[in-house]
This record gives structure tokens, C-alpha cells and sequence, in this order.
């Protein structure tokens, strides 16, 4: 007789198969919970399993010894042991689930490979990482920052998540700011510069009109001047390429180290593009609950206020 066809696996049952899961009765902590389920497990094995970063509270990779889990919650072990410690000296992992993964990238990195550039990039690197679990799981593009602007940005690691963040990223994103230090003393402590931009692939031209470029628009606010400098935040309302750096030229106050807007005599007191990503809050693309992010104001730039 012949024998009967096992029906395939769907994804997400092969999904469910890679986790062993288990449900919070009682409030505690998650290594006293770890230990409860795993009796024969060492401390510093349980420890290590946090460490490799395979165990999820909620779908979150939770690496949090004393993390406070509370009844309903449900905590998943990964069988994928392949996972290993992730660190970079450019780019750190701010938070990953099954979905999306943000990170903070440092100034100088690329975010995504170009057809002229084969150099590694955020993009290259959280891909190799992502591989080590198998060579089926990749990265996916959201969005970009400048290679010489640090900060917060995010990816997808599926393509249907990807194509809704793409799709609805005005509505899933709700506050996107950043940091930056100009040339000068801002005239006004708050405004918004809006005009049309296009991309002369060398750099982006502005337009007060609209001369067929992309309409931009940015909202600033002036947080401190001194020394000659001011310490702006700015909020984008659209997110065009070179935006903040244009529109700070646009006013006649440079970012300090934009050779490309600023002209080559342009302060770089620091030696770096004094731009920033601070702030990323979005509706998470799958659960749709509100995730909030933000880093501190990079040290470099706060020093340049200090009084000499």
C-alpha cells in the first residue's frame, strides 16, 4: 500500500516547530522561570541562553535575567542555537522580534548597498546575523539615513512586513526626529521649511516653487545657540534625500561638517556630520502596538555649547 503523503508544513507551523513555548502562571522573574522549566539546566547555561539572544517574552527577544514576567504572558525558547551575541562597532541592535529589527547606526556606515558601492553596510551586516539562524532568513529595506548621519533606523525581515511598512508609513510612523548642530545663530526658535526638492544624483536641488521636484517639508526647533553654533531638533513631516541638510542650507545655516551643502569651508570641529536620528516611534507593522525609541543627543555635539 502506498504510503501516505505527509501534508507540508506551512511557515508559520515551521515557525511554531523552532520554538518551545510556555505560558506565565504567576508573576516572577524570567531566569526563576527559566529555571522552573529547565530544573536540570546550570545557572550559567540558562544565563547563556539569554545571552544568545533565543529566548522571547511576547515575541520580544528578552535578554533581561530579572525581567518581571506576569500571568498571560508567554515566554519562548528558540531551538536554533546558532544564534549568536551580536556586536559591531557601527551598528548596535536596539530591539528585534520575529518582524522588524531597529538598530542605531554610527556616522560613516552606509545603510544599504549601492551598484557602486560594494563596501559592507548596516544592510550586509544585520543580514549575515540574521543568516546565522539559516541561510533562508534575510533583511529587507524600509528606509535610509545618510552615511555620514548616525542614529536610529529600521528594517523588516519578511517581505510582507516590509511592503506594509513601505505601503503605510506615513500612518504606521508618528514621530521621526532628529538632532543636528548648524553653522550660526538660528534667527527663530521655532518654523517649517518647505519647498520641492529633486535629486541631481551628486547632490539635491531646492526650489521654493514647485519646479516639478518633490514637495519637503521639515519642522525645526531651536534648542540652545551658542559659540557661534545652534543646536536645532527637527521633526520630518516627508523624508526626501539630503532633506535636513538642504533645508539647513536653504536658511544659511549649514550643518557643521556638510562639505557637500555647507561648502568646503564649513567647521567640522568634531569630525563628523553633526546630524543625528534620535527619535523613531511607529505602530508596530503586525501588532500594531505604539513602540517608542529614542538615544541621547551624541555627546560631540552637546560639547560644542559648552562655555570655553
Amino acid at each position: 500500500m502506498a504510503k501516505e503523503k505527509r501534508p507540508r508544513k506551512t511557515p508559520a507551523e515551521k515557525a511554531k516547530a523552532q520554538y518551545t513555548g510556555y505560558t506565565v502562571k504567576e508573576p516572577m522573574e524570567l531566569m526563576e522561570f527559566l529555571a522552573s522549566k529547565m530544573p536540570d539546566a546550570s545557572r550559567t547555561k540558562l544565563k547563556s541562553l539569554l545571552s544568545k539572544r533565543v529566548v522571547y517574552v511576547d515575541k520580544v527577544i528578552t535578554t533581561q535575567f530579572n525581567f518581571p514576567l506576569q500571568p498571560g504572558m508567554k515566554v519562548e525558547i528558540s531551538k536554533d542555537k546558532g544564534r549568536k551575541e551580536f556586536s559591531n562597532r557601527l551598528l548596535k541592535i536596539v530591539y528585534e522580534d520575529a518582524f522588524i529589527i531597529v538598530v542605531e547606526k554610527m556616522e560613516g556606515l552606509l545603510s544599504v548597498n549601492t551598484e557602486r558601492q560594494k563596501e559592507r553596510t548596516a544592510y550586509t551586516i544585520l543580514n549575515e546575523y540574521v543568516q546565522r539562524s539559516g541561510k533562508q532568513h534575510r533583511i529587507f529595506i524600509v528606509h535610509r539615513l545618510d552615511r555620514d548621519t548616525s542614529g536610529l533606523m529600521m528594517f523588516a525581515k519578511d517581505e510582507k512586513t516590509q511592503h506594509t511598512l513601505r505601503e503605510y508609513w506615513h500612518d504606521i510612523v508618528t514621530d521621526r526626529r532628529y538632532v543636528a548642530v548648524v553653522t550660526g545663530e538660528m534667527e527663530k526658535d521655532h518654523d517649517t521649511v518647505v519647498s520641492w526638492l529633486t535629486d541631481r544624483t551628486l547632490y539635491v536641488s531646492s526650489s521654493k516653487y514647485d519646479d516639478g521636484g518633490s514637495k519637503s517639508v521639515t519642522h525645526y526647533h531651536t534648542i540652545k545657540r551658542a559659540n557661534g553654533y545652534s543646536l536645532v531638533e527637527l521633526d520630518l513631516e516627508t523624508g526626501r534625500k539630503n532633506q535636513i541638510r538642504v533645508h539647513m542650507q536653504d536658511l544659511g545655516h549649514p550643518i557643521i561638517g556638510d562639505g557637500r551643502y555647507g561648502g568646503e569651508n564649513t567647521p567640522n570641529p568634531i569630525g563628523r556630520l553633526a546630524l543625528h536620528a534620535f527619535k523613531l516611534c511607529f505602530y508596530h507593522p503586525v501588532s500594531n502596538e505604539l513602540m517608542e525609541f529614542e538615544t541621547p543627543y551624541p555627546p560631540a555635539f552637546k560639547k560644542l555649547f559648552l562655555k570655553g
